[in-house]
């Protein structure tokens, strides 16, 4: 899975990233199900040690236009895993509270602790995206955020959190499809929004905005990964597939049991 990973110091094209690609997985769907599953228990088992263990911390991010499918990732990739280990925070328009302070405050409250795993739905990245492409402050502000972005992913890092970013990544024409779902099944019009037809029109914009953020603040510490999103089911094998692997290079171990366990007899 290496292959959908943003090389640090590189600039990113996103034109050159298929978000039909599904190379890495040569069964068909059926069998991806039963490789997700595969996945969703290697992951159950992995997150418990982490909470056991109780000295990692592990952040990932998600971004993706509109319907790229990130509470589809939550929903599907993390079925099984204990929520007492696992946080969702989801950012949205900053409230008062949030706007009185800076633009990390919100995000710095919200990341884990040791032996958590937190999701963000969206992400400080937010500061580099929309307020970029809706020119809520001048160039020479949200331009300086790469470098403050790099620095606090950096402190993370450095003390003891395993720092993941996924990019889903799919096309205009797919987006179109989802939209139109959500019209067309009754059962998801709570999903539509008609502003997403306004950030639509921006897409080439918001394409721009995540080139620059991606090649900006991929780094060996906090690498982001551009997954292809068009299928679904590819990308919650490619997710959970480099969370797997992300997790085992821990080389994490349960805590030592107490001393005399053995003597113990339970009446």
């Amino acid at each position: 899975m290496e292959r959908y990973l943003a090389q640090p110091g590189k600039k990113v094209s996103l034109n050159d990233w298929d978000p039909n690609d599904k190379s890495e997985f040569k069964g068909n769907k059926d069998k991806a199900a039963e490789r997700l599953l595969e996945l969703n228990n290697e992951l159950e088992e992995l997150q418990e040690l982490l909470y056991a263990e109780g000295k990692h911390k592990v952040l990932i991010v998600l971004q993706g236009m509109d319907t790229s499918g990130k509470d589809g990732v939550i929903r599907r990739v993390f079925e099984g895993v204990n929520p007492q280990g696992v946080r969702v925070a989801s950012f949205k328009v900053p409230t008062p509270e949030e706007l009185a302070h800076d633009y990390m405050w919100r995000i710095h409250k919200q990341t884990p602790g040791k032996g958590e795993i937190v999701i963000f739905n969206r992400s400080h990245y937010e500061d580099v995206l929309v307020v970029r492409v809706h020119n809520l402050v001048p160039e020479n502000t949200w331009k300086k955020r790469y470098d403050q972005i790099r620095a606090f992913e950096q402190l993370l890092a450095e003390e003891g959190t395993l720092v993941l970013k996924f990019f889903l990544h799919i096309d205009l024409a797919e987006q179109k499809e989802r939209l139109q779902a959500r019209l067309d099944e009754p059962h998801k019009h709570w999903k539509f929004n008609s502003g997403d037809l306004k950030e639509r029109a921006r897409w080439p914009d918001y394409m721009a905005a995540y080139e620059d953020a991606i090649s900006k603040t991929s780094t060996k510490f906090a690498p982001w990964y551009i997954v292809p999103s068009n299928r679904k089911w590819y990308r919650d094998i490619v997710i959970a597939s480099i969370l797997v692997e992300r997790l085992k290079a821990l080389k994490m171990q349960y805590p030592a049991a107490e001393a005399g366990l053995e003597n113990i007899v339970i009446e």
